[in-house]
């Protein structure tokens, strides 16, 4: 059933929702532009879950604001050999950092393999761009860059073109560049519609062989990472709520995971739709328990299949940016759903051996026979797929970033699920279905 809603407007900044459903639950959405990453900054009521015939005077109020505009683009490696023009796989892992001058690292980023995509937060105004130190720069240098509008995705050139073309095809590093640097470049941002880029890098001299991730070390027999994590690190917990009752229920779940893990733990939350209060809550609340926590966040790619529902958006953003939200330098991360209490230290869990595996979920268990008519996996198409492999349960589970990033794990997710997601039958659980499908390739 659906309702007339009446919208004024009273100014360019303010508008008023008219005429809603008092006795239903609404949630207050927004629609953008591809490059805005806006955010509520005030909000008394929970926009997720609305009644307004609950709130005094039947009015909610909520402010919006417009936290940064995108900068996007796509990486590609070119051949460093002379006279060669072949194009190579995008530089997956590469990082970049996006500052001034005299703050060149603002904001960071990884390189996806899946069209060599980046994003970077930015506003209005000169930047510099540049490959970050260490790793990053040690291989790499810049060759080449263009970029333009990406309502229009009209690339235009912001050097002269006879210096690009020239730069791009002796392989030296780009040319016309203010900072004189072969691994950064300067970029203009002047529009609300933001900006995309492209860049061309190549290995250094010398680097040809080399890769950019860690390679499987076969002599520890494949277990990647498994050896690097070290009883001193700090325990990095990834969580993401929507709602002021979820957010509760993630406090609850803070709470119990600092009572019972002895190490320092630091709490990675999805910034998306935090609400207002929970953005203020969360400092505190370290402060008083002696937690650490950092506040993460992805614009949703415009080339990859969107979801409408708000709650699938939720899940999709547990497994499908894993080997870009966090730094290179942090080896591993345990997700908690956010409804979940911590009984044991999480440190037994963080440092287990996971014998070359990327990732370890909990199967659901099959002992109580009276729910088999419940085990939808046992029958039809999951039966047929998983092949006597286990369905495993997502509230929680551990990543080990450094062996996700080798098996490229991240680009694998993101094609399976846009081949998937098109089909409104497919992956009715996203955050369990997929990875469950994809474990033949991704185990």
């Amino acid at each position: 059933m659906g309702f007339i809603i009446s919208c004024y407007i009273f100014c360019a900044h303010h508008c008023c929702l008219a005429r809603l459903p008092l006795k239903r639950v609404l949630t207050l959405n927004l629609e953008l532009p591809e490059s805005w990453l806006v955010e509520p900054v005030m909000a008394l009521h929970d926009l997720d879950n609305l009644r307004l015939a609950d709130i005094p005077e039947q009015v909610a109020y909520a402010e919006y604001e417009l936290e940064a505009i995108m900068l996007t683009g796509s990486c590609n490696e070119v051949d460093s050999s002379w006279g060669k023009k072949s194009k190579l796989p995008p530089p997956r892992g590469l990082q970049l950092h996006l500052g001034t001058n005299s703050n060149p690292h603002q904001v960071d980023t990884l390189v996806m393999q899946n069209l060599g995509y980046f994003q970077l937060k930015a506003s209005p105004g000169p930047w510099q761009l540049s490959i970050a130190p260490g790793r990053s720069r040690e291989l790499y240098q810049l060759v080449a860059s263009s970029g333009g509008s990406s309502a229009d995705m009209h690339w235009g050139s912001w050097r002269s073109s006879s210096r690009a073309s020239s730069s791009g095809s002796s392989g030296n590093p780009v040319a016309g560049n203010a900072t004189g640097t072969d691994y950064s470049a300067q970029v203009l941002l002047h529009s609300f519609t933001g900006k995309h880029l492209v860049l061309k890098v190549q290995k250094r001299p010398g680097k040809e062989g080399e890769s950019l991730l860690p390679a499987d070390d076969k002599s520890q027999g494949g277990q990647g990472s498994s050896s690097k994590v070290k009883a001193s690190d700090i325990i990095n917990v990834f969580t993401v709520a929507s709602g002021h009752m979820y957010e509760r229920l993630q406090k609850i779940m803070i709470l119990s995971v600092i009572k019972n893990t002895k190490s320092r733990v630091k709490f990675w939350i999805i910034k998306n739709y935090m609400s207002p209060h929970h953005k203020r809550i969360i400092p505190a609340m370290a402060q008083h328990y002696g937690f650490d926590y950092e506040f993460v966040t992805y614009k949703w790619p415009h080339w990859l299949h969107k979801q409408t529902d708000k709650q699938r958006i939720i899940w999709a953003y547990k497994i499908l940016f894993l080997d870009v939200l966090f730094p290179l330098d942090v080896p591993r991360m345990i997700f908690v759903d956010s409804d979940q209490v911590i009984r044991t230290d999480l440190a037994e869990l963080y440092r287990m051996d996971l014998k070359g595996a990327p990732t370890a979920y909990t199967p659901f268990c099959d002992n109580n026979k009276e729910m088999d008519p419940y085990r939808f996996w046992k029958t039809g198409f999951w039966a047929n797929h998983l092949m006597d492999k286990p369905y495993h349960i997502s509230a929680l589970y551990l990543i080990d970033l450094v062996r996700f990033r080798q098996l490229a794990a991240g680009d694998q997710y993101r094609v399976i699920y846009e081949n998937l997601s098109k089909d409104p039958n497919s992956l009715a659980n996203l955050d369990q279905d997929l990875p469950n499908y994809a474990q033949h390739s991704i185990p």
